[in-house]
C-alpha cells in the first residue's frame, strides 16, 4: 500500500520591481532647464556671429538677433573681394582645402599602418617608440614651428622651395597631427579581437589580406574620426600657414585671408564683413561632419564577433 501524496503549496512571494526609465515631473523639468541651458551656451555666439553678418551697420555688437535692415550684402562682398590683395575666395577656399585633404589622407594613411604596427607586431623598440610618439604628442605646436621650417626650406627642386609652398605646410600640419592619429587608432584596433585575424589565418588570407579586408572595415569608425580631425586640423590651420606662405598672396588660406581683415583698431574692422568670412569658414567643416557622421559609430566589432 503506497502512502497518500500531500501537496505542501508554497507561499507566493510578491516582488516588488521598481518602475524604471520614467522621472518625476519636477526631475524632467530640471533635465529640461540644463538642457536649454547649454543649447543656449552653445548657439548664443553661433546667433551672434550670424547676426553681426546681416547687419548692415557694421558695429561689433549687434543689439538684436535680427538685425534691422538685415540683408546678405557682407556675403557677396566677401565672395567678390575676400582681401585688398587681388586673389579670389575661390583661390583660398581651395588652398584651404588642399592642405585640410592632404592632411586628413596622410594622418589616416600613416596613421593606420603605425597603428597596426603597435598593435599587432612585436617588435625590438616597441614600447620605447611608442613612448616617442606619446613625447611628441605632449608637444606644442609652436614648439615644432622653427624646426620645421629650417628642415623644409632645405628641401629645394629648381625654383620650387618646399618651406614656402602648401604642400610644405601639410607636411608640417600632419607632423603635429599624426601623434595623435597614431594613438587613436591604436586604441581602437587593440579593441578589435585577434580571434578574426586567425580565422582568416586559417581560411588562407596572408598579413596584408587580413589588413585589408578584416581591420579596415571594422575600423571604419576611428578612420573616419581621425580623417575629420585631420580635416579640421588642415582647414582652419593658422599658425604654419602664416609664417611658412603669408609672403605669397597667391597661396594664402582661408585662416589667413580672415586675420588679414581684423585692423589695427576696433573701429576699422570691417565686423560685417569679418562675421560673413567666418559663417563661410565653418560651413565647410559643418558639411565634412554631416557626411562623416554616419561612420562615426561603435559597436562594429561587437557586431563582427557575434556576426
Amino acid at each position: 500500500m503506497t502512502a497518500p501524496t500531500v501537496a505542501i503549496e508554497r507561499p507566493r512571494v510578491r516582488v516588488r520591481t521598481r518602475r524604471r526609465g520614467r522621472l518625476s515631473l519636477g526631475r524632467q523639468l530640471l533635465l529640461q532647464l540644463v538642457c536649454l541651458g547649454i543649447a543656449f551656451t552653445v548657439l548664443f555666439p553661433v546667433i551672434w556671429i550670424v547676426g553681426m553678418s546681416l547687419d548692415p551697420r557694421n558695429i561689433a555688437r549687434p543689439d538684436s538677433i535680427i538685425p534691422p535692415g538685415a540683408s546678405l550684402d557682407a556675403y557677396f562682398q566677401v565672395l567678390a573681394h575676400p582681401t585688398q590683395n587681388p586673389v579670389s575666395f575661390l583661390q583660398l577656399a581651395f588652398n584651404s582645402l588642399l592642405i585640410a585633404g592632404i592632411i586628413a589622407v596622410m594622418s589616416v594613411g600613416l596613421g593606420i599602418l603605425s597603428a597596426y604596427a603597435f598593435s599587432r607586431l612585436n617588435f625590438v623598440g616597441r614600447e620605447v617608440w611608442m613612448l616617442v610618439v606619446l613625447a611628441i604628442l605632449m608637444l606644442p605646436a609652436v614648439a615644432t614651428i622653427a624646426p620645421l621650417f629650417v628642415s623644409l626650406n632645405k628641401v629645394r627642386f629648381g625654383g620650387f622651395n618646399l618651406g614656402a609652398s602648401l604642400l610644405g605646410v601639410a607636411l608640417a600640419v600632419t607632423a603635429t597631427t599624426l601623434p595623435f592619429a597614431i594613438w587613436n587608432m591604436k586604441g581602437y584596433l587593440d579593441t578589435i579581437p585577434r580571434e578574426l585575424e586567425e580565422a582568416a589565418t586559417v581560411d588562407g588570407a596572408g598579413k596584408f589580406q587580413i589588413f585589408r579586408h578584416v581591420i579596415l572595415p571594422l575600423s571604419t569608425p576611428v578612420v573616419a574620426v581621425t580623417a575629420f580631425f585631420g580635416f579640421v586640423a588642415g582647414w582652419t590651420e593658422f599658425l604654419m600657414a602664416s609664417v611658412f606662405v603669408v609672403g605669397d598672396p597667391n597661396q594664402w588660406t582661408l585662416s589667413i585671408a580672415l586675420n588679414a581683415l581684423v585692423g589695427q583698431y576696433a573701429g576699422s574692422t570691417p565686423w560685417s564683413q569679418f562675421a560673413a568670412f567666418s559663417v563661410l569658414f565653418a560651413l565647410p567643416v559643418m558639411i565634412v561632419y554631416l557626411w562623416l557622421q554616419r561612420y562615426i559609430v561603435s559597436g562594429l566589432t561587437i557586431g563582427g564577433v557575434k556576426g
